[in-house]
């Protein structure tokens, strides 16, 4: 146990910008697994190495292909993501995966299992996959996962898989972050159209019905047709790219060809108008106003004085003595004016 221990200490050693860039260039994938961890310690000394460390990514970065993949719980996600992986691995890409598992709310873990549902992609040498919590952020991906872009381009890998823990109201934050948005969804699990939010169709670059096999082909191929027809009346993208709907079974391996076709024509059509380019300076300044909104929260909930002033706010509210928005706005005015 003291052997382990002091292995244990000579590795948190090692989490330096300067060691761990040295051999995360080089695609080492422990160097890169080190780095997310320094990345998403909460230490205050790892920051400081984990803010330096991305800083000497950055030249490195932007040479991916960033893909956002959600959907609603139990369409096969990682199934999904196992079996396109590998068909990717097979051309000869090099593919990192940035799994985000739910945390509890109660006691804020993960379970973090995706490297079991994906053990093709664990162990190949051309892989990289990375289950990370979501702790409290919302959209479905967790507060670090943009800097662990960058570490993943760094360590030369060029197509990058974001699973998103599912739809929900904050999924724009994901796809804030990637290049295509792609939409799993299952067909007969009632109205194809009522049953998904608008908001959610309208980011999707492409919507792959999943589980498109044995009697539910026909099913899933009616499905496909059905939000075909409904993209069209969405309006045009900002990258004039025209959504589509097709059908794929990972657990058979079809169409996963066709849905990768899909995406090239997508990278190439976006490439070729600049569109890339210009969405992910976009996506700069957007995850800067994310990223002060986040710091600007922690500094008014971790400050001693304001944790009382909130306490004693909330239980002149719980009394009935005073309404939410009315406590709320007595204390933003003090915060501002202290």
């Amino acid at each position: 146990m003291e052997e382990w221990f002091k292995k244990r200490h000579a590795r948190r050693k090692e989490l330096t910008a300067d060691n761990l860039f040295t051999k995360l260039v080089t695609g080492d994938k422990q160097a890169l697994s080190s780095a997310i961890t320094l990345v998403e310690s909460a230490a205050i000394v790892h920051k400081k190495e984990a803010r330096k460390l991305v800083k000497k990514c950055l030249p490195h970065s932007g040479n991916s292909f960033r893909i956002g993949i959600t959907g609603v719980p139990g369409v096969g996600k990682s199934t999904f993501i196992e079996a396109f992986g590998s068909l990717l691995l097979q051309m000869g890409k090099r593919v990192a995966v940035l799994a985000i598992d739910p945390s509890s709310l109660s006691s804020g873990g993960s379970i973090l299992g995706d490297k079991t549902r994906m053990p093709r992609l664990s162990v190949h040498p051309n892989a990289f996959v990375r289950p990370s919590a979501a702790g409290s952020t919302l959209g479905g991906v967790a507060a670090t996962t943009r800097e662990c872009i960058y570490l993943c381009e760094a360590a030369g890998f060029d197509v990058i898989l974001i699973e998103t823990v599912g739809v929900g109201q904050s999924e724009t934050l994901v796809h804030s972050m990637v290049d295509f948005f792609l939409l799993l969804m299952l067909s007969g699990a009632g109205d194809e159209l009522q049953g998904m939010k608008r908001g959610i169709m309208e980011m999707a670059d492409l919507l792959v019905i999943t589980k498109a096999d044995g009697y539910n082909i026909a099913q899933a191929e009616v499905a496909a047709k059905t939000y075909n027809n409904a993209l069209h009346l969405f309006p045009q993208k900002e990258s004039n790219w025209v959504a589509k709907a097709t059908t794929c079974s990972a657990l058979e391996d079809k169409n996963l060809e066709t849905v990768w076709e899909i995406l090239e024509r997508f990278y190439r059509h976006a490439r070729s108008n600049g569109w890339i380019g210009h969405q992910r300076k976009e996506q700069d300044k957007q995850w800067l106003m994310e990223v002060l909104k986040d710091l600007l929260l922690k500094d008014f909930f971790q400050d001693t004085h304001w944790k009382v002033k909130l306490q004693e706010m909330e239980e002149l509210v719980r009394k009935g003595e005073m309404t939410s928005l009315q406590g709320a706005e007595l204390l933003f005015n003090s915060f501002k004016s202290s």
